[in-house]
């Protein structure tokens, strides 16, 4: 790793109601390797501090890091045919051209942005969580690469093309694969053996086709059966699992699909099912 380059521009504060005030920024760029870089990064700008000052004349004030690593962008994207989409009601292209209509709708407002996003990160944060990297940081790079336009935006895109449904995702991924968490947590080392991440940029690629695939998932369920009878069958599930923890896997799911069937997901409905089958 090392400096790759430098950059610097002049700054307006220019808030309504507030005095005006200029100011310089110096920007560097560094190629971290498979580190995730924080420590590097913010040394560095300590050291190069007292150059600046002296070749200015001014007063260094804030050395630190940006979060809004958009030079350190991972990508996934994948192709689905029509045939994989369809479900028991709906034939696979209307549900492609759903997920690609609820992208678009994302796309022009920001309300549904925010949201398309928050399913994005929800597959993300835990993999970011999982392999001792900061998912602060992440998230506070995701936002704000999403707002880089100026409005805010999806980060997963989708749209139907060539009989195919097409999803596509890039955002800012400062994670490592080394030092600090990384090299002295084992629970961290033990996931990153599980993905059998090369490097840095590897794991980034995977997290971000976490992301992908969780965001397809959401836009699926809203697309077709609706959110919330997804989340309904996600929770009877974990309900049924807590409440007969010591029955066989063969009744828990006889009494989970009868709780799903009432849609009356209770404590309650699990044991009043589960008396009735033992009755059987």
């Amino acid at each position: 790793g090392d400096i790759r380059g430098m950059e610097a521009k002049i700054l307006r504060y220019d808030e309504p109601g507030e005095a005006p005030e200029d100011s310089l920024c110096v920007y560097f760029f560094v190629d971290c390797r498979d580190a995730m870089g924080a420590n590097l990064i913010n040394t560095t700008a300590e050291k190069l501090a007292p150059e600046v000052e002296r070749i200015t004349g001014g007063r260094v004030g804030l050395k630190i890091l940006s979060n809004l690593a958009d030079r350190r962008l991972a990508r996934a994207e994948v192709t689905l045919p029509f045939d994989r989409l369809a479900t028991d009601s709906m034939d696979g292209k209307e549900v492609a051209e759903g997920i690609a209509s609820a992208y678009r709708f994302a796309y022009a407002d920001p309300y549904r942005a925010a949201t398309h996003n928050k399913g994005v990160m929800n597959g993300i944060d835990p993999v970011v969580i999982a392999t001792g990297n900061d998912w602060r940081a992440i998230e506070a790079g995701a936002h704000a690469y999403a707002a880089r336009s100026g409005s805010y935006k999806p980060l997963g895109k989708w749209v139907v093309k060539d009989g195919a449904l097409h999803g596509s995702i890039e955002l800012p991924m400062q994670v490592g694969i080394v030092g600090g968490t990384i090299k002295n947590h084992p629970t961290a080392g033990a996931a990153l053996g599980m993905l059998d991440v090369e490097s840095a940029s590897h794991l980034g690629e995977i997290i971000a086709a976490v992301g992908l695939a969780q965001n397809l998932g959401a836009l699926r369920a809203l697309s077709t059966e609706g959110i919330q009878r997804g989340h309904m069958s996600m929770h009877a599930r974990s309900l049924v699992a807590r409440v007969l923890a010591a029955e066989s896997e063969e009744v828990r799911q006889q009494v989970y699909a009868e709780v799903v069937r009432s849609r009356d997901v209770k404590e309650e409905k699990v044991l009043e099912v589960f008396e009735a089958l033992k009755k059987k």
